[in-house]
């Protein structure tokens, strides 16, 4: 522990609960300072809306404080929108790919140079400790090279085989959508904003965008600074407004919607778009589980459910909220994941430091609360945390781990997506798998063993989009040349690599006849043409053709 509590030193911030997580240095730096009217102003010019819309304010979770004032959009504001990215996007489409291309490797050089801007923003408006905002930049800047580099590869027309070896030449060509309808949610609002649109536009696509209002304020940054790179203006429209009444009329126009968020309003998506037969993709809720296998590290494995539980306050769709142990390792794992956790600083300063930060509103903290204490009420124990610390500021929670959660509990099944997670024993590795695999949602799991081989072998039985041996997260994540997403009630779709680009495409099939048609010819009769052609269906066969 003697590490641990080197690396916990901290401040105590007056009025904290005796025992409670340690505080972080603040920095210095205010919400205010860092997100001046100013900007504030600028932003907010580029949400379609009318002359004199109704103005939303937005609270920074960080103190409860004001953050910022922006226009709502309504419904015919989003048709405008839609009017305006279908004019900017036949011409975009018109460009080659490497011309759409490189204004993405652009973007990712001056996301990478200003990161400190949209770090502030990040912070403010979501509360979350700097280096998880930092996730997000890192996140977009790999996404942004990877399609910057590989587009031209995914896009390029491909040689097929065709009907009539020789006589029929065929090609797939892709083509763009059209104008993609984008609904982004607050968490992960750079990431989950443009890092999914970054593969639309270089496919040739226009955007119209609805972040959560809560958020905005981070898309239309990154939004002015993908225009610096060469962007046209009308191919990003953002629009801002309440989910129910702008969402369904951003689904009612677009020719693909791509859609992240909760399960029940992605059914009410998929449903709307399947009625306009029109296709979706959706990232939605999880229930993530942690294997830790009996041949486990226990202290890496420790270490690394620290970041699988609490990055982002646990406001994750990856992270974790299920600890699958082995009963031998079991008590070592959990004094080091326990003294991990209780040594985590909390803060809310716009600079590094902070281990943890805020949720990001009344609501999640509600939630959270609400979890652990029917939890405890019906017989679980608190290993640490369980308490808010309104101490730090108005929606802080310390990190939090429950033992005893049985079935009947909420916080067995629901979907916190707060800083809590469930420890529970297992004997058999079926058992663990069979545990992981109990859950409706599939999104992401994390196995750790020292066998890798093993860690892949488990990995395969486990229902999950991705899957992370010996890591939190961040690893499947983080290969963005790999498909990214979820089975069962965790979505539809993937992003990231072949399929994250692709889906934003409609395939195309050319197909060029040459010499003789597919037909009677050369006085064949109908009777004659059927026996040629089935026994040159027979020599293909034979030739191994495919």
């Amino acid at each position: 522990m003697s590490d641990l509590t080197a690396d916990a030193v901290a401040t105590e911030h007056p009025g904290a609960p005796a025992g409670g997580n340690p505080t972080a240095p603040g920095g210095g730096r205010t919400v205010a300072t860092a997100v001046p009217r100013s900007l504030v102003d600028r932003l907010a010019t580029g949400v379609t809306a009318t002359a004199e819309p109704n103005v939303v304010e937005t609270v920074a979770p960080l103190t409860g404080e004001r953050l910022a004032g922006l226009p709502q959009s309504t419904p015919a504001d989003v048709e405008v929108a839609f009017q305006l990215a279908r004019r900017a996007q036949a011409a975009w489409a018109a460009l080659p790919v490497r011309r759409r291309a490189a204004v993405l490797l652009r973007f990712h050089d001056l996301l990478l140079k200003r990161q400190d801007e949209v770090l502030d923003l990040v912070q403010a408006e979501t509360g979350k400790a700097r280096l998880h905002a930092f996730e997000e930049v890192l996140a977009v800047a790999m996404a942004a090279r990877h399609y910057g580099r590989a587009a031209q590869g995914y896009l390029k027309d491909r040689r097929r085989g065709g009907a009539l070896p020789v006589l029929t030449h065929t090609v797939e060509a892709r083509r763009p959508k059209g104008v993609v309808g984008h609904i982004s949610p607050w968490n992960y609002p750079l990431e989950l904003c443009v890092g999914d649109l970054l593969p639309a536009f270089v496919a040739g696509n226009a955007v119209v965008n609805k972040p959560d209002t809560q958020t905005a304020l981070t898309g239309l940054w990154a939004r002015e600074l993908l225009i610096e790179a060469g962007l046209p203006a009308d191919l990003w429209q953002v629009v801002i407004g309440d989910g129910p009444v702008i969402g369904p009329a951003v689904v009612e126009h677009a020719d693909y919607v791509s859609f992240t968020g909760s399960t029940r309003t992605g059914r009410e998506v998929a449903q709307r778009a399947a009625a306009r037969l029109v296709g979706a993709s959706l990232e939605l809720g999880g229930k993530n589980a942690m294997l830790v296998l009996s041949d486990a590290d226990v202290d890496a494995a420790a270490a690394g459910a620290v970041r699988a539980c609490f990055s982002s306050a646990g406001q994750l769709c990856i992270s974790i909220e299920r600890l699958l142990v082995h009963r031998s390792v079991a008590d070592r794992f959990l004094e080091r994941f326990v003294a991990r956790t209780r040594a985590l600083r909390l803060g809310g300063g716009l600079a590094y430091g902070a281990d943890m930060g805020s949720l990001v509103s009344a609501r999640q903290l509600e939630t959270t609360t609400r979890h652990v204490e029917e939890a405890v009420k019906a017989g679980a124990t608190v290993l640490t945390g369980g308490r808010a610390r309104p101490d730090l500021g108005p929606y802080f929670y310390e990190p939090t781990v429950l033992d005893g959660v049985t079935p009947e509990m909420a916080v067995c099944a629901e979907e916190t997506f707060g800083p809590v997670v469930a420890v529970y024993r297992f004997d058999t590795e079926e058992e663990a798998v069979a545990a992981a695999n109990s859950t409706p949602y599939g999104l992401n799991s994390s196995v750790w063993t020292r066998d890798l081989r093993r860690g892949r072998a488990v990995a395969a039985r486990l229902r999950t989009g991705t899957v992370n041996v010996n890591e939190a997260y961040a690893a499947a994540y983080g290969s963005v040349a790999a498909p990214m997403g979820g089975m069962g009630d965790s979505g539809l779709g993937r992003r990231h690599g072949a399929d994250g680009i692709l889906r934003f495409t409609e395939a195309q099939t050319i197909a060029t006849q040459r010499l003789m048609p597919i037909a009677p010819s050369f006085g064949l009769d109908d009777k004659q043409f059927a026996a040629v052609m089935t026994g040159g269906l027979r020599a293909l066969k034979a030739l191994r053709f495919k």
